[in-house]
């Protein structure tokens, strides 16, 4: 009986995982769109009288506007999944990102682009932490390494297979707006499946309580806290949060000036052309995504102080590749040794970046607070993100990629 009950509770496990996985992943269909298409946007402005490089600045001024709704309502948004539960932020990501997308599709001007992309990032705020709070009712904190780096990978691969895909789209001359349809069908598709089969907790299926880490900030807590000051009290007196949250600030300016940024400095800088370009960038997500799989795996077979110990190895050497990549000069023939550079940032970085608003989240919030933790985590991050946008944009302007 025990057995059957076991074997029941592993396969709704796995469905969890896949719906979770495919959900995000296909909200980075709703992000990747705008970095592979800005090359398409900048030369349609151009016919409407704005230079190059005021497309990009303007472009990378809407993007940061975006990043900083993201950063906003992970911090002011995401810790109603500790109140309502995870189910419905997720849901709620899914089908704002699906209108969203849809509007910009149908916009032809700046100000619709921009309110649309506030509106994409804003939603999607939500889903991370609800895709946390749900983790950490359906699995015991034993394989939080391993789940949470399979489920880090949706992002990545999400990322990496939009771009791919869009890149072929615009190779058989499909403009950008077809971009933005096919992102909203994707992320569509999943809001519906989502809907139908997504479980709040393993309780709700029958199943006994998941396990929580008990070095959590929480204790054995997990109900609804009685109050915001009691779900925030325990983090934000923290140091060990603290430090996580600068961690989080850092690395997230790198990585999200390397998803925005990487066709347009592919085409500019190094000389392949729009497809070729969209096609290429794939690979930072790409690589990232086995380097977030072996960190995982890892994190959890090391120990207690595991996935410390990978993030300090990883981020020394993520900062000796980005002087490698600094070296590197302007060509027209296109290149391959930005691309591979860019390979090795990502391997370097991901994985354990994938640790900060994922495991680092779930050991210290619990399930109490696993939401909050996460969205503050990550709110900081993206607070540091938004230098990715606008300040990258007038930055290569003025100086060049080097």
């Amino acid at each position: 009986m025990r057995s059957a009950q076991a074997r029941s509770r592993l396969r709704r496990q796995i469905t969890t995982v896949m719906l979770l996985f495919g959900g995000y992943a296909a909200c980075y269909f709703c992000r990747a769109d705008l970095s592979v298409a800005t090359p398409l946007l900048i030369q349609e402005l151009g016919t409407h009288g704005v230079s190059h490089t005021e497309a990009i600045v303007r472009i990378g001024t809407m993007s940061s506007f975006g990043v900083l709704a993201y950063a906003l309502g992970k911090l002011f948004l995401g810790w109603l999944g500790d109140f309502w539960g995870g189910r419905p932020n997720f849901l709620i990501a899914l089908a704002g990102a699906t209108a969203c997308t849809l509007l910009f599709a149908t916009g032809a001007t700046l100000p619709l682009f921009t309110m649309a992309w506030i509106g994409n990032r804003l939603t999607q705020s939500l889903g991370w932490a609800g895709l946390i709070k749900v983790s950490s009712k359906w699995f015991d904190y034993s394989v939080y390494g391993t789940i949470l780096g399979i489920l880090s990978t949706s992002y990545l691969i999400g990322d990496a297979a939009a771009r791919q895909f869009m890149g072929m789209l615009i190779q058989h001359g499909c403009g950008w707006r077809a971009l933005f349809y096919f992102a909203a069908a994707v992320v569509g598709a999943l809001l519906i499946a989502n809907l139908l089969f997504l479980r709040e907790s393993r309780v709700e299926a029958g199943h006994g309580e998941a396990k929580a880490n008990p070095l959590n900030l929480f204790g054995e807590a997990e109900a609804r806290p009685p109050t915001l000051a009691a779900l925030l009290g325990p983090l934000l007196r923290s140091r060990t949060f603290a430090l996580v949250c600068l961690l989080s600030l850092g690395c997230t300016v790198v990585r999200e000036t390397f998803n925005m940024w990487t066709p347009v400095y592919l085409q500019d800088y190094v000389g392949y052309g729009a497809g070729g370009a969209a096609s290429m960038s794939a690979i930072f997500p790409g690589v990232g995504a086995v380097s977030v799989l072996v960190s995982g795996w890892l994190s959890d077979r090391l120990g207690v102080n595991g996935r410390s110990l990978l993030l300090f190895v990883g981020l020394a050497a993520t900062a000796v590749a980005l002087v490698v990549l600094m070296s590197v000069h302007a060509t027209s023939s296109g290149s391959a040794f930005p691309v591979v550079t860019i390979g090795v940032i990502a391997f370097c970085l991901l994985g354990p970046y994938s640790y900060l608003g994922g495991a680092f989240a779930l050991d210290l919030g619990g399930k109490q607070a696993g939401a909050v933790s996460s969205g503050i985590i990550d709110s900081v991050g993206y607070l540091g993100g938004v230098l990715a946008g606008d300040s990258v944009a007038r930055i290569s302007v003025a100086f060049g990629w080097q």
